[in-house]
This record gives structure tokens, C-alpha cells and sequence, in this order.
């Protein structure tokens, strides 16, 4: 078996250096402003629509919401994805108002009693304020009835027939009572009455009354038997005939209550007809005209209720007093003829827009509130209902955001139920319906109105394929782009926003230097050259934060410096964890070699995220190969560390070398990847170019460059590909070649299509432009190669390039493997075989 060499990493080729137009220049790491800081500052001073009139660039976003609001159909409610920030939600709301001035203005909805049927309070629909005045109306009319009434009761005419009545019924009971003492003294009896009320019948013995029972006794023993059986025949007759006076004078008792009550009635009548009437006059609603109806029969047969209470009357028992409303206008004994208003528009012009932002159940949907008595007890009526923001919004606009209002328990399932059915049922969510007091069931309210729901684009997705009624329910979709295209356009909102912003928050004028570097900021943040954020939040908060330096300093505007000591300054509070991790590279506890070559390692760039902060850090990367035919081993997964992203990078770098190196001869290898001194997740592709830089160069047996780092993702035909972070990951490696000692030599190798992405700080470019860090662009894993090795790529039958020692690698493994015993090449491939364990999960927020 032939042996396989291996160099030492101390004696490696001479390197070439790369050719200067291979390299970025200074001017070409950040994007160029079209407007001059002169005319930034004539644009600022001049002023004009800035950014804060409207959604920056989101003109799709706009005419989405402008179709769903004007087409007057079902299901027509939109969703609009990636609407975050405070000005965007207000912009939105500002375009609902602007279109709710030319619609109708919605009626009033209000609750009132059922006098049939008290838990199920009527709905009733009205024009705009009405709401209100029937409530006040029925306030007065309460209160007249409560003054009134018993100043009525109270009047000489009514005395005079109530006491005609009595004076007739009376005669009626006297002549009753005269008929019965006529038939008891022919019969031998006399009547007369206890002071209990009980009516005694008693025996005349010779015409006389008895002194006393017991001369009474005496002497109807002293009676023949004869007299004895008619006086008992007699008494018999005279008992039956006081049981039918005794019922006839209940009757006349009864007439007499009912013709009392007949004439309070009249005298009520005389008194509440005329203000219900009034009352009907002003309000033409059937539905009212049918509850005033009830009302004045309602209060017509219980006059009891507005009579002054008697003072003095002893109970029996006291009796805890039932559960009742608190008083409302101190008249709460009369809640059932109060008006409920739920939706009062009397102040309202055009259609209403209300905007939700804690949108709970009961914020959405309204509740039905309970009171407890002294004693404990809860209760209830139609007057504790209250509305929510969806029945507010009829005939208008809600907004809120759906994130929030998903995860309310009952919210999602009764908005889809009103929005499918268009009927609003308001009720209590009980979490613990056992212990629910509320019995009452108020009538559905037909509801029509447009739902504008904000959230993210994972929610829009999950909602539309596994909710099948939301698609039907929000048939529209808005989508807010996070950045949009940096032109002429945007850039003068971009400056006019800033200036707005002065203005109003009392700052001091900012200058063209750093309108400019704020125009940058945003260009930085969008991540690509050619593009700026849309949200605004981000760039004021740079303005206050530079505007605050600008006083610190005591100058009269804003310039370019307090732009950027306020970027500083935000790093600084924010990069505790990247000093660190520079430090222990500083101390060599972390080894990252930047100096030299060496076989199968390299430096590989990853970004970390601080929780709002975000750095670029190298990492050593390192590869072996050995004979075997496990191909490549990824010891971050074997280990449980990447994820899912990350080791598809590394399949890819098998399927390129197959592709490359296995087509005539087999590429087989056991060879391993590794991360080294990395202990926490990593996921993500960007370091698979590196990788296989590390692979090559453990293959060829080449050494690489170590004051280079490497970021970019591969294709399995070696196209180097885009990544994210890219000015992270340079300015990373930057600080931490600075800290270390700059060489001159030192640098990073990107994606070529990566470098409209390029908005690197003003440090970086300047040591760029003085020769002490270089950037290379490359398109080819054959470019990076090249420039790492110093060695030309070449083509896998052109000796002395990097492809043909590959291939030649390959071929000797190969040959090798063919000579082993079949045990020996078994024993070999199983213990390189790596184990297949269930996929972790990503971790939060790992390196790029």
C-alpha cells in the first residue's frame, strides 16, 4: 500500500499576491447618495410632505386597503402583514378617516327592557343621537312620573271617587249584612260580631238575649226537644247563608279593588298618556313606538311602585333586601324603564374608525357587568351591558392587531362568527361557567363594518392554511415591505421626515453632513445599497440621539460627527459580549491565527446577535481527511449544535466534490469539519464556502492564508453565493485584526453579489483606502481559492494547479482503498460512519 505523504504546514508554497483590481476600493464599500449635502439642506429648509404623510413607498400596500374598503360585500376585511411601527399604524388610520368623512354616519344602538320576557333585553336601532335623547327623555319621564303620580293620587276629585266607590260597595256589604240579621231574628238568632271579626250567631230564648253563656246553656237545656231540634235546623241555615255573605262581600271587596284601581289607572292614564305621546311624536322608530307602548302599560299596572312609601308600616319579618342596580340618577328602583346606549354617534361625523390597541375579549366584544349587594349576592341586568370596539365600529373601520387579539381566549371564534354571520350577540366570557350569574341573552345586533387586522406574515400563513374560514373573512392582503427602493423620492421624505421631526420635538436643524449619514444609516439598515427602511422609528430615534450630542457639545445644529458619536455611542452600550470575545482573542484563549498559512484551517465569519445588536466575529474552521468512505462528517451536528440550514451547507460540499472530482474516479473519503472552541448552536450556510475552502486545502495539502476570513455560501458547482450580514462580518473581522495588530496584509474575502450590499463604517473604508485591510469579491470557490493559497485552480489535468492535486488525492485514496482487505475497509467505514441522532432545534438566535 503506497503511502501518502503529508507536508508540513511549516513549509508552504510562495504565496501570489492578488492582483489590485481584484480588490474593493474605498469608494465602492458604501452606496452613493444622489443628493448633495447642500441640497439635502435646501430640501430640509424648504419642507413639504415628508415621509410621515404616508406609508414610505408602500403604494401596493395602500391601494389593497383602498380595494377592500370600497367594495361594499362580504368577507371584504383586510390583513395587513408587516404593519409595526407607531407612525405606519397612524397613517393607515389617517387614510380610514379620510374616507369615513364621506360616508353616512351610523345609527345609535341601544338595549331596553323586555317587559315579557326581562332576560332578553331588546336591541333597537336609531338614527345618530337619538341614543341619547331617549335615554334623557325616559330620565324625565321617570322623574315626572315619580313627582307627579302621587300629587295626582292626592287630588280632591280623586278622593271624591274613591270615596263614592267605598260609600257603594259598603252599602252593598251593609245591605247584605241587614238581610241576614232579618232572617236570623225571625229564625229566634241575633248577630253579632267578635272583636276578632268572627260574625257569631246566638239563640234568642224568649225573645231575650242570654246574660251570659252560661245562662244561655242553662236555658236551651231547659228547652223541650222540639225547640232544641229547630234552633240547631235554624242555626244550620243561618251558617250557610253567612258562608255565601261571607263570599259575596270577598267579591264586592274584589269589584271594589279593581274599580279603585280602574280610577288610579284613569288618573295615571290622564297623567303619563300625554308625555308618552309627546315622546312617541318625537321618535317615528316603530321599534321605539312598540317599547313606549309597553312602557305605559307596564307602568299602568304597577302604579303601587310610584306611590310615596307609608312610613310606619311594621313588618311581619324583616327580609333581606333583593339583589338591585346601584342607583342611576337616583332613580336605580326604575331601572327597567332606563335606555341602555351602547353606541352613541351623536358626536360622530361620517363613519367611525376606531383604532384597538389592547384588543382583549371584552375590549372587542363588550361584557355584561354584575354588582353584589351587602349581602353578597351578585345580580345583573340590561343596563350592565356594555359594548366593545366591533359593535362601536358599525357601519366604519376597527383596526387592531390580530397578534394580540388571537391569543385572547373566545376572541378569534367569536370575531369569525360575527364577521360570517354579520350579527353581534353580546355576552359574558365566563372562564368558569359554573359560577356564571348571568342568565341574560340580549338580542343579536345586525352588525356591519370593516375589519382591519395588523400582525405578521407566519400568522397570515398559518391562519390561511389551516383556518379555512379566513380566507372567505379576510379576502384582502396588504403587505408593508420592510425597505423600498432608495431614490430621489425617498430620500427627500427621508430628509423632510428628519426636519419635521426637528421642528416638532423643539431639536436643533441638522446639517447636510448629517442628513447624509442618517440617509446612510437607513441604507445600512436596509441591508442592501439600493434600498432604504420604510419604518421610521429607527431613523428619529438616530435624530434625537445625535440631536442630543449636538447640545452635549453646545452646537447650534446637528453635523455629520454627532451622527456618528451617536451610532458610537449605541454600540457601546450594546457590545459588552463582542469586547469580550475580542479580548479572549486578544489573550489567545480564544485562537484564531491571523498571521502565516496553514493545512485545513481557515477563518470563517459568523454574526452574533446581542439583543439588538448585532457583530461579526471569526471562528476557526478547520477540516481532515483520512481514507474511509463516510464522506464528509459535520462534527457540529454529530455534536447536537447546528441546525437544519447549517448541514444542508455541508451536503452541498459533498455533492460538490462528486461532482468535480467523481467522475472518473471515486471521491471517496472520510473526512471532518469542525468549528473549533465553538460550544453553543450555529446554523446557517454562509460558512459553507469556508468550509470547503478548509476541505481543498486539507486535500491538496496546500496551505491557506490566515490573515484572510471568508464568508459566503456555495452551489455544488462552486458558485459562491450571497449571505447576510455582510458588513457585520467585515467590520468583525476589522476590529479584530485592530486589536490584534494590522499587517497590511490582512482582509476578507465576500460574495461578489454582496457587494451592493457593502455600507461599511467610516473606520473600515478608511483603512481600506490607506492600504491596511483589503476586501475581495469573488464569484468562484476557484477565485477564493486562488487568492488563499497563491497556487492557480486550474483544471483537474493541468498539474501543479489546485483541482489536478485534488483529483490526484482522490486517486491515491482510491487505490488504497482498493488494496485493503474488505474487513479492514469495513472496520475503517464504520468507525468513521457517523451517527444519525433526531435533529435539534435552531437555537434562538445563532451565528451567520
Amino acid at each position: 500500500m503506497p503511502e501518502i505523504p503529508h507536508p508540513s504546514d511549516s513549509s508552504p508554497p510562495d504565496l501570489k499576491p492578488a492582483a489590485a483590481a481584484e480588490q474593493l476600493k474605498a469608494s465602492e464599500l458604501r452606496g452613493a447618495i444622489p443628493i448633495s449635502p447642500e441640497e439635502l439642506s435646501r430640501i430640509a429648509a424648504d419642507g413639504g410632505p415628508s415621509a410621515g404623510d404616508d406609508l414610505l413607498g408602500q403604494e401596493r400596500a395602500l391601494d389593497a386597503i383602498k380595494l377592500a374598503i370600497g367594495i361594499n360585500a362580504p368577507g371584504y376585511n383586510v390583513y395587513v402583514s408587516g404593519l409595526r411601527a407607531r407612525h405606519e399604524r397612524e397613517t393607515v388610520l389617517a387614510r380610514l378617516r379620510e374616507t369615513a368623512r364621506t360616508m353616512p354616519t351610523p345609527g345609535d344602538w341601544v338595549y331596553v327592557n323586555n317587559f315579557r320576557s326581562a332576560e332578553t333585553p331588546v336591541a333597537i336601532y336609531l338614527k345618530p343621537g337619538h341614543g341619547r335623547m331617549l335615554r334623557d327623555r325616559m330620565r324625565e319621564l321617570i322623574n315626572f312620573v315619580i313627582e307627579q303620580l302621587p300629587k295626582a293620587f292626592r287630588r280632591e276629585d280623586f278622593d271624591h271617587e274613591r270615596a263614592a266607590l267605598r260609600d257603594k260597595y259598603n252599602r252593598q256589604a251593609q245591605e247584605l249584612f241587614q238581610g241576614l240579621e232579618k232572617h236570623a231574628r225571625e229564625g229566634g238568632f241575633a248577630v253579632q260580631s267578635a272583636p276578632t271579626g268572627q260574625i257569631i250567631l246566638i239563640p234568642l230564648i224568649g225573645g231575650k238575649m242570654p246574660e251570659s253563656p252560661e245562662v244561655l246553656s242553662r236555658e236551651l237545656e231547659a228547652l223541650p226537644p222540639a225547640e232544641r231540634e229547630r234552633l240547631d235546623k235554624v242555626q244550620s241555615e243561618l251558617q250557610d247563608e253567612l258562608a255565601k255573605l261571607l263570599m259575596r262581600q270577598q267579591e264586592i271587596m274584589r269589584a271594589l279593588v279593581e274599580d279603585i284601581r280602574a280610577i288610579e289607572r284613569a288618573f295615571a292614564a290622564r297623567l303619563i298618556t300625554p308625555a308618552i305621546t309627546a315622546l312617541k311624536q318625537e321618535f317615528e322608530n316603530s321599534a321605539v313606538q312598540a317599547y313606549l307602548d309597553e312602557v305605559l302599560d307596564h307602568m299602568l299596572g304597577h302604579l303601587d311602585r310610584f306611590r310615596a312609601a307609608p312610613e310606619g308600616r311594621p313588618d311581619a319579618m324583616p327580609q333581606p333586601p333583593r339583589p338591585e342596580p346601584p342607583e342611576t340618577d337616583g332613580n336605580g328602583r326604575f331601572f327597567e324603564y332606563q335606555v341602555n346606549v351602547l353606541v352613541d354617534n351623536s358626536e360622530t361625523k361620517g363613519a367611525p374608525v376606531i383604532s384597538e390597541d389592547a384588543p382583549s375579549y371584552r375590549a372587542l366584544f363588550g361584557t355584561i357587568e354584575r354588582w353584589l349587594d351587602p349581602y353578597g349576592r351578585a345580580g345583573t341586568n340590561f343596563t350592565r351591558i356594555i359594548a366593545g370596539s366591533f359593535l362601536k365600529s358599525h357601519g366604519g373601520f376597527l383596526m387592531f392587531d390580530l397578534e394580540d387579539a388571537i391569543v385572547e381566549p373566545g376572541a378569534w371564534k367569536t370575531l369569525k362568527r360575527s364577521l360570517k354571520t354579520g350579527r353581534m350577540t353580546l355576552e359574558t366570557l365566563e372562564p368558569f361557567p359554573f359560577f356564571a350569574v348571568s342568565g341574560l341573552k340580549p338580542e343579536p345586533i345586525e352588525i356591519s363594518n370593516k375589519v382591519i387586522a395588523t400582525g405578521g406574515a407566519q400568522l397570515y400563513n398559518l391562519l390561511y392554511f389551516y383556518d379555512q374560514d379566513f380566507p372567505e373573512l379576510f379576502k384582502v392582503k396588504a403587505e408593508v415591505r420592510p425597505v423600498v427602493s432608495a431614490d430621489r423620492k425617498t430620500i427627500e421624505r427621508y430628509v423632510r421626515r428628519v426636519s419635521e421631526l426637528a421642528r416638532r420635538e423643539g431639536l436643533p436643524p441638522f446639517d447636510g453632513g448629517a442628513l447624509t449619514r442618517i440617509v446612510e444609516f437607513g441604507m445600512r439598515k436596509a441591508g442592501d445599497r439600493s434600498r432604504m427602511l420604510s419604518t421610521m422609528e429607527p431613523i428619529d430615534d438616530l435624530a434625537r440621539e445625535a440631536a442630543y450630542f449636538a447640545r452635549l457639545e453646545n452646537s447650534p445644529e446637528v453635523r455629520a460627527a454627532q451622527v456618528e458619536r451617536a451610532l458610537g455611542d449605541r454600540i457601546l452600550r450594546l457590545n459588552f459580549i463582542e469586547e469580550e470575545i475580542r479580548r479572549l482573542i486578544e489573550e489567545a484563549t480564544l485562537i484564531v491565527e491571523l498571521q502565516g498559512v496553514k493545512v485545513g484551517q481557515i477563518n470563517g465569519l459568523a454574526v452574533m446577535d446581542a439583543g439588538g445588536y448585532a457583530f461579526g466575529r471569526p471562528s476557526r474552521v478547520t477540516a481532515t481527511v483520512a481514507l474511509g468512505q463516510a464522506g464528509v462528517i459535520n462534527i457540529e451536528r454529530e455534536a447536537h449544535l447546528s441546525g437544519s440550514s447549517h448541514d444542508k451547507g455541508v451536503m452541498i460540499l459533498s455533492g460538490f466534490m462528486r461532482d468535480r472530482f467523481g467522475r472518473k474516479t471515486p471521491a471517496a473519503m472520510t473526512a471532518s469539519i469542525c468549528f473549533e472552541q465553538s460550544y453553543s448552536g450555529i446554523d446557517g450556510d454562509s460558512a459553507s464556502s469556508t468550509e470547503l475552502y478548509a476541505l481543498l486545502s486539507a486535500l491538496s495539502e496546500l496551505p491557506i492564508r490566515q490573515d484572510f476570513a471568508v464568508t459566503g455560501s456555495v452551489d455544488q458547482h462552486g458558485q459562491v453565493q450571497a449571505i447576510g450580514g455582510v458588513n457585520e462580518k467585515i467590520e468583525g473581522f476589522y476590529r479584530v485584526c485592530k486589536a490584534t495588530g494590522l499587517t497590511g496584509r490582512q482582509g476578507v474575502l465576500i460574495p461578489r453579489a454582496n457587494v451592493s450590499n457593502l455600507m461599511l463604517d467610516g473606520e473600515t473604508i478608511a483603512a481600506v483606502e490607506r492600504g491596511e485591510f483589503h476586501i475581495y469579491p469573488v464569484s468562484t470557490i476557484d477565485q477564493g481559492i486562488e487568492l488563499l493559497t497563491g497556487v492557480k485552480a486550474g483544471l483537474i489535468g493541468e498539474p501543479g494547479t489546485i483541482n489536478y492535486l485534488v483529483n490526484e488525492r482522490f486517486r491515491a485514496m482510491a487505490e488504497s482503498l482498493r488494496e485493503r482487505p474488505y474487513s479492514e475497509t469495513r472496520v475503517v467505514h464504520e468507525a468513521a460512519t457517523p451517527s444519525q441522532p433526531p435533529q435539534p432545534p435552531s437555537p434562538p438566535h445563532p451565528p451567520r
